[in-house]
This record gives structure tokens, sequence and C-alpha cells, in this order.
């Protein structure tokens, strides 16, 4: 009998051992929280890197399940905002340009808010933006410059404006394509104005804040970054002539970097880490790294090296431990650059030219021709780890895929599919 109890406390405690080190993620993958979230374009901190753990590192052939899809969102290229139990993705309705709350459950319609005038473009209609989620408030930039603030429950319509009226700004020939960033107590956008290439305004009130007085470039198709500094709070982004550094309290224009822009489309967001920022753009040109350093209440930029071997078009670039991944040139290939050097690792026509973000040590490749890979982000070499095909809708595939919750969410002009690639865990 005392044989028999001493078992049966043995057994207790390796049950309760088990149960207390399986959340830590010890002896069983950590499953991704249902909750997580994607606040912004590019995620959380604007980088293309999510948080989730426990997902698939080997697709079926016939790529992971879907949990949902719908086809309702008309027209645009832009990415999503995952929030709560809510997602929100601009596109079209009628002539609107609008913005979508869905159900992330099941991806059916909430609410549907007209944002301003729909504009008609050869490459593609409608939106290009994602939208910004700030407490109970949304932000939302259109193809044509109208910047809404709208509460997210109900979209009530708290304050409106359109940036390139207001600051004389040009809408760029492929349309506005910026994602707004919230910034403290600021929203930052770029409408290329004379003195005002890059704005703050009151986040609760649209009011100005600021103008960069000393920047006058147009927009280009990038969205901006915001960084500390050594203690100064810097903005960051890809005019149609630079890469620029603004100060983030007063727009004070701190540096212009030339050399990795283009005149044709700079696209991709900096990559900013360890007091150091990345711009890289096509059409011949290529990247560059840039060394910041604080000095009198500024911040003072140098060139530490600039390589032909990342031109990135459009589908952004990650940094994950140390090397940067994204496509280079057109039609491609998917690179790896160690970040600090620039030396290149490796390179693979991958999916062709395309998108990309980044998860539990896989790259999650969107190529503009409808298909999507899953690749592992090492600097040995290409790895490619299962990939399926996207119907086509009569453009190219552009919208930047998003991985949070344990979901794959791939937005093709007016449809969104909802990939279950949680791991499964044994029993």
């Amino acid at each position: 009998m005392k044989g028999t109890r001493s078992m049966n406390y043995n057994r207790l405690f390796v049950l309760l051992l088990a149960l207390t080190l399986t959340p830590l993620g010890i002896g069983a993958p950590a499953p991704s929280a249902p909750n997580a979230e994607w606040p912004q374009w590019r995620g959380p901190h604007r980088n293309g890197v999510s948080a989730d753990k426990g997902l698939l590192k080997q697709w079926p052939p016939a790529g992971p399940a879907k949990t949902w899809s719908i086809s309702n969102l008309g027209e645009g290229y832009g990415s999503l905002a995952v929030v709560g139990d809510r997602i929100y993705v601009q596109g079209t309705s009628g002539s609107s340009s609008a913005l979508f709350c869905l159900n992330r459950a099941d991806g059916k319609t909430v609410w549907t808010a007209p944002l301003g005038q729909k504009v008609d473009e050869g490459r593609g209609n409608g939106p290009r933006s994602t939208p910004t989620i700030d407490g109970d408030r949304v932000y939302a930039l259109t193809e044509n410059g109208d910047l809404v603030c709208l509460r997210t429950r109900d979209a009530n319509r708290l304050w409106s404006k359109n940036i390139l009226k207001e600051f004389g700004g040009q809408n760029p020939g492929w349309l506005i394509s910026e994602s707004p960033l919230i910034d403290g107590d600021h929203v930052i956008v770029t409408p290329g104005g004379n003195g005002a290439g890059i704005v703050a305004l009151d986040k609760m009130t649209g009011k100005t804040v600021w103008t960069s007085k000393e920047l006058s470039d147009q927009a280009a198709y990038s969205s901006s970054i915001a960084a500390d500094v050594g203690g100064v709070r810097t903005i960051m982004n890809f005019t149609s002539k630079a890469g620029v550094g603004v100060r983030a309290s007063d727009g004070k224009l701190m540096w212009r970097y030339e050399k990795a822009a283009n005149r044709t489309a700079n696209c991709t967001t900096p990559v900013f880490s360890d007091n150091k920022v990345f711009y890289t753009s096509d059409y011949g040109t290529g990247g560059g790294l840039l060394g910041l350093s604080p000095q009198n209440g500024e911040v003072k930029a140098q060139e530490i090296y600039f390589t032909k071997d990342m031109r990135n078009r459009h589908g952004g670039v990650v940094l994950v431990n140390g090397y940067l991944y994204g496509f280079s040139g057109y039609p491609g290939p998917l690179t790896c650059l160690e970040f600090a050097t620039g030396k290149k690792m490796w390179a693979d026509r991958s999916v062709g030219i395309g998108s990309l973000t980044y998860a539990d040590g896989m790259l999650y490749v969107l190529g503009e021709k409808q298909v999507v890979g899953l690749v592992e982000a090492t600097p040995k070499g290409y790895v490619e780890k299962g990939r399926f095909t996207i119907p086509d809708q009569g453009r190219e595939s552009w919208a930047h895929p998003v991985v949070v919750g344990g979901k794959l969410y791939i937005r093709n002009q007016g449809t969104l599919t909802s990939y279950d690639v949680k791991a499964g865990v044994a029993p």
C-alpha cells in the first residue's frame, strides 16, 4: 500500500512538472497566441518580423490548410492590420476608396467605411496602404491623400484631411502607397510638399505639429519608421530623391542619402538596427548601410558600405540574426546579405520577385505571379520547405503577407485568405 501511494505521488509529480514546463516551451513547441497582434504595416515594430512560435517547418504538397477566404475587398494592394478579434484592410467599394473591418475568426465584414474617391491607375486601382491601429482608433491613408482617423468599434469619423491639398504635395505616378506611422502623440506622413516633405500631426485632432521645413522632396512609395539613436528620437523614410532622417521633436532634417535612391520608385521601408539604417531600391541602384551617431542633439550619418547585391523593388527586406533577406532586382533572386558588411551569402530564384515576412525561423515569401513559399532563414544557403499557388486575380500579387496568431494571411486584390500554419503538438 505504501509503495502504491509513493508511485501515485511520483506520477502526480511528473504530471505537474509537465504542465508547468510546457507553457515555457520545454518539451513541446510553444503555440502561437491566438490573440497576437499585427497593428500596422510590417507588424508591431515595422520590420516585417512576427513573434509567432510553434509554426510549421514543412508544408504539405498542397500548402497549409485554409481556415477561411473572402472575396469582397474590391481592388487594392495594401496589407492588413490585425488587433484583438478584428482585421482592418483597405480596398474599394463602388467608387469609394474604403476601409474594411473584418471578424478575425471567419473574415466576415463587421463594417465598411468610405474614406474618399477611388483613383484608377494603369498598374491597378484603389489603395496601396495598410491601416494603422492605435488604441481605439484606426488611421488610414488613401491612394489620393485622404488621411482619415476612425473609431475602431463603429467607424465613426473623428477627423480627416487631404495631405496633398493641405501641404502642397503631388501624388506620385503610381499613387500614394504610404502607411501612416504613429509615434507617441503624433501621426507621421510624407506629403512631399515644399518645406513639408514629412509632417507630424496631432493624432487626436489632426492639427499640424511640425513640418520638415528643410525637406521639399516629393513623396515616394515608402513608409516611415521611428527609432531612438543615442537619445535622439528619429524618423526615417525614403523620398523620391533620398533616404532621409528627421528629428521627431521638430522635423529638423539631419541627413539625406541619395546614393541608394533611384528616380523611378523608392518603395522599400528602411531597416534600422544597432544605430545603423539600411536603404535599398531597384532600377539598377542598390543598397547602402549608414552608421548613425548622436552629436549635440542631432544624428549624423556616414556610409558604411554600398552594394549592388540588394536592389529591392517593392517587397521589403527583413533583418534576422544579423542577416538581411529580400528580393534583389527583377525578376529576383531572393538574396541573403550579412547586415554589418554587405557580404552576399546566397541568392536563389525562389518564387520570383515578390514580398516577404519572417516568423519562427522561416521566411514566408509571396511571388508576384501567385506563388507562396516557405524558406528557411539561414545564411548557409537557400532551403525551401514548401510552396503552393493562389488564384490569379488579374493583377500582380504585391500585398505583403502577414503571419500572426498561428495564421498566414494572403491578400490578393479583392480576396483575403487565412491559412493555419501552427505546428501540431505531439500527444
